[in-house]
């Protein structure tokens, strides 16, 4: 009987997903590797930081995306190293041999080295952390209740650092909350002094995208009273005040850092095969140097004569790198295989109700039917029917009564570190 090829999958992102999908029910064994037990869908991760939707409705369980699976397994551990010469990945509770290793490991925060500035901000690239915005800030509003006039001037400002698709959403969103939300939940408070303030180094917001979608961008948050700091450098946060370049300080106890990814690289491999964090592969994914090891996603570092320094760190490029490397694992001969090529499907973001902007590659558009294709487009890309389902509810609730039953402060138990 002919042995079945083992393939190890360290991470269940977009890309490590998308590949173990690809392989399901082929004849290879499929083990998937993560230091959490669901695949999350970030690009909602600003609403659960909100309050307009829970963290299980853009949560799956790995264990259920594959419980009907014949090849593919999953085990909850987190990856220590790899040891590229026995073909061994060691982790936290086992060792696993592989005959084909894939890294999907994906991005974290980038605080650019800066310590204080990762202990004190909020980064936003897990469930965790999205669940650690939403507690802090609704404190905050309890905080402002009990204090009123007296309260920290920290307190009522919300900083978000970084004018990409992340930051330019989660402004929109807390801009709508200041408006709709926080004067029926807080009746005897007015909010007219809580600022929502996004600092961006570029001139305009979503920097990589048309100069249409930017000029409105920046109207439809200015729209939204959000305060619009561009050309401005962070470059400390003491817990108290946000300290800029020019010379800028803004008292804050709420800083959200949506400034950078960097990549979640694994021990075991020498500097030389990394470039800015990230695995140098060729136009297969095989990490260079080595026969049977792969990367895809946001931790792949791919030149290709479109993208001579590398491609962009988004999900279309993820699933679609995983989608190619699977299709040439179930080859015979790898002098069949494909190489990578990105075709550039657009992009898009929103910054509140009717507010949106979407560039394809062959139209660009903005306003309430670029807002009705970005909930279309994110509600087809949620995994099951049921979690389709509940978002969209939650949305539609959310449309028309202009409110949200989900702002629950969950923090952690003093007593044994649990949650309650």
């Amino acid at each position: 009987m002919e042995t079945r090829e083992k393939i190890i999958i360290i991470g269940g992102g977009f890309a490590g997903l998308q590949l173990a999908k690809t392989l399901n029910n082929k004849n290879k064994k499929v083990i998937v590797l993560d230091r959490v037990n669901h695949h999350m869908f970030q690009p909602l991760f600003y609403q659960v930081a909100c309050g307009r939707i829970e963290p299980s409705n853009i949560s799956f369980p790995f264990r259920k995306i594959f419980q009907q699976s014949r090849n593919t397994q999953f085990r909850l551990t987190e990856v220590k190293e790899i040891d590229p010469v026995h073909n061994r990945v060691i982790t936290d509770g086992a060792e696993f041999t592989y005959d084909k290793l894939i890294i999907a490991t994906g991005c974290k925060t980038n605080f650019f080295g800066n310590k204080e500035m990762e202990s004190r901000a909020f980064g936003m690239k897990n469930t965790q952390e999205a669940i650690s915005i939403r507690n802090h800030v609704l404190m905050t509003f309890e905080k402002l209740i009990l204090e009123k006039s007296r309260s920290d001037d920290g307190n009522w400002n919300i900083v978000i650092v970084g004018s990409g698709p992340t930051g330019v959403e989660l402004a929109g969103a807390f801009a709508e909350m200041k408006k709709e939300i926080l004067p029926r939940d807080y009746p005897y408070m007015n909010f007219d002094h809580l600022k929502i303030i996004l600092v961006s180094s570029t001139e305009k917001p979503l920097a990589v995208m048309s100069s249409e979608a930017q000029e409105k961008s920046e109207k439809y948050l200015k729209d939204l009273g959000v305060t619009f700091l561009s050309g401005e450098v962070v470059t400390e946060y003491d817990g108290n005040k946000v300290f800029m370049k020019s010379g800028k300080e803004i008292p804050s106890n709420n800083v959200i850092w949506a400034a950078g990814v960097t990549g979640n690289v694994v021990e075991g491999f020498p500097a030389e095969k990394l470039v800015r964090n990230r695995y140098i592969v060729d136009r297969f994914n095989k990490i260079k140097g080595y026969n049977n090891i792969y990367a895809v996603g946001d931790i792949a570092y791919m030149e290709t004569p479109k993208y001579p320094q590398g491609h962009p760190q988004v999900a279309n490029v993820a699933i679609n790198q995983a989608k190619n490397l699977g299709k040439n694992f179930l080859k015979k001969n790898e002098s069949e295989w494909r190489e990578y090529e990105y075709k550039d499907q657009g992009s898009l973001a929103t910054i509140g109700k009717h507010r949106a902007v979407v560039d394809l590659p062959f139209i660009k558009f903005q306003g309430f039917l670029a807002w009705y294709f970005w909930m279309f487009l994110h509600l087809m890309l949620i995994l099951s029917v049921r979690n389709k389902l509940a978002v969209f509810f939650n949305w539609m609730w959310s449309y028309f009564n202009k409110d949200s039953s989900l702002r629950l402060i969950i923090s952690p138990n003093k007593k044994n570190g649990t949650l309650q």
